[in-house]
């Protein structure tokens, strides 16, 4: 591992958003956790539905797990796994869900990662999503700490 890195950007609206959400999706694969930080309203669902929706073959609904806990989504490439582990009480729960294997066989998008304690991965990418200047802007801070991940200014710069 390598030393914790940060990019910090300024998305100054829900398509812009979306925008980001498909350039960061594109670049994904099968193994790839990306962990989603912020208060209930940051964006965390936003995000996660515009980059799934970016990977399906053909266009469906994509609800958000807060009830169901974990929706799985086929893409032909990776299947994609969003979850929700806001109503989570133990870390128990979480293999129960089958997410530690989802970690090295799919794409995960786990919100409210805080959840995960000590099982979560070590090579994941952190995005942590904060109000922006107005009502529909948004500060995301990217971090972290795999060598995997140090191209992604440039690839999203692109």
């Amino acid at each position: 591992m390598t030393a914790l890195q940060m990019l910090t950007l300024s998305l100054t609206s829900p398509e812009a958003t979306c925008r980001f959400a498909t350039r960061l999706g594109a670049r994904l694969m099968a193994g790839d956790v990306v962990l989603l930080d912020g208060d209930i309203g940051a964006g965390k669902t936003h995000f996660s539905r515009c980059l799934i929706q970016s990977r399906l073959p053909r266009p469906e609904d994509v609800p958000s797990p807060t009830f169901t806990l974990v929706q799985t989504y086929e893409t032909g490439e990776a299947e994609i796994w969003h979850a929700d582990l806001y109503r989570l009480g133990d870390v128990s729960e979480v293999e129960e869900l089958g997410l530690t294997e989802a970690f090295g066989a799919a794409i995960c998008l786990i919100e409210w990662p805080d959840r995960l304690g000590p099982l979560t991965p070590g090579d994941a990418l952190h995005l942590t999503f904060a109000p922006g200047p107005d009502d529909s802007a948004r500060t995301l801070t990217l971090s972290w700490s795999d060598p995997r991940w140090n191209d992604l200014p440039g690839a999203l710069a692109a």
